[in-house]
C-alpha cells in the first residue's frame, strides 16, 4: 500500500516537472549568461568648470611696511689739519733767479692715507703752489729765506683744493762770488782809503798808500758782505703741513 502511494507520488511529480519544461536542456547560451542591461546614458548636462564658491573671508590685516634701516655710509676719505706730507721738488729754486710769486711744483713720493688706512692722495700726485718768500743770506754764515705755499693738488685727471705750507726744505747755501755789486764796494773802499791817506800823510805818497789800503779794505768788505744764495734743487725734500682739512673738493684746473 505504501509502496503504491509512493510510486504514484513520484510519477505525479515527474509529470509536473515535464509539463513545466523541466525536460528542456538546462544549458544556457552565452548570451543568456550575460548581463544585457544597458549602461546608463551619458549625462548631457553642462558641467561648470568654475571652482566652487568659497565663503567670503576677511582679508588678513597687513602691517605697514617698516623702512629698513639703511646702513650708514662711511665718510669720504679726508685728511685732518696738521697732517704732514712729504714731497719731492720738481724744479730747482734759487734765490738768485726766482722771486716771490713764482710757481712751484712737487710730487708725492708715496700714497697719503687717512686715519682709517684708506688712500686719500695717491703716490705721484702733483702739488701746485707759489713762492711766498725768498731771499739770499746777506753774509757768509747767514741763512737765506725760502717759503712755499700750496693751494692745489692734481691726481686721477682732476684738481682738488688744498691749503698747505712747507715746514722743511732740503735747501743748501751757495756763495755767488764777487759780483759787479761787490766790485762797487771795492771801489768805494779805495776812495775812502785815498781820502784817509791824504789827510794823514799830507802828500801824494800818502794818498797812494791810503788808496791801496782802502782798496784792500773794500775787497775785504765785499767778500764779507757778498750774498749767499739759498737753493732748493730738483728732487729735494719738501715737507708740507696741511693748514686746513683736505677733502675731495674738485675745482676747475
Amino acid at each position: 500500500m505504501h509502496r503504491t502511494t509512493r510510486a504514484s507520488l513520484a510519477l505525479g511529480l515527474a509529470a509536473a516537472f515535464w509539463a513545466c519544461g523541466g525536460g528542456e536542456s538546462s544549458q544556457e547560451t552565452p548570451e543568456q549568461g550575460r548581463d544585457l542591461s544597458l549602461a546608463p546614458a551619458e549625462s548631457v548636462a553642462q558641467l561648470s568648470d568654475r571652482p566652487a564658491a568659497q565663503p567670503a573671508t576677511q582679508p588678513p590685516a597687513t602691517q605697514p611696511a617698516q623702512p629698513r634701516p639703511s646702513a650708514a655710509r662711511p665718510a669720504p676719505p679726508s685728511l685732518t689739519s696738521g697732517t704732514t706730507i712729504e714731497l719731492w721738488a720738481s724744479d730747482t729754486l734759487n734765490s738768485r733767479k726766482n722771486k716771490v710769486g713764482d710757481p712751484v711744483m712737487a710730487t708725492t713720493a708715496s700714497a697719503i692715507q687717512d686715519a682709517r688706512g684708506r688712500s686719500v692722495i695717491p703716490a705721484g700726485a702733483v702739488f701746485l703752489g707759489t713762492i711766498s718768500d725768498i731771499a739770499p743770506a746777506e753774509s757768509p754764515g747767514g741763512q737765506g729765506r725760502m717759503a712755499l705755499t700750496f693751494t692745489r693738488v692734481q691726481f686721477g685727471g682732476k684738481t682738488y683744493s688744498v691749503q698747505a705750507t712747507a715746514d722743511t726744505l732740503g735747501t743748501y747755501m751757495k756763495g755767488r762770488g764777487v759780483t759787479a755789486g761787490d766790485a762797487a764796494k771795492v771801489g768805494a773802499g779805495a776812495v775812502v782809503g785815498a781820502v784817509a791817506g791824504r789827510l794823514i800823510g799830507g802828500n801824494k805818497t800818502g794818498t797812494a798808500v791810503g788808496a791801496a789800503a782802502g782798496a784792500a779794505a773794500g775787497a775785504g768788505v765785499a767778500v764779507a758782505t757778498r750774498d749767499i744764495d739759498i737753493i732748493l734743487p730738483a728732487g729735494a725734500l719738501v715737507r708740507i703741513v696741511l693748514t686746513a682739512p683736505f677733502t675731495m673738493q674738485e675745482i676747475a684746473s
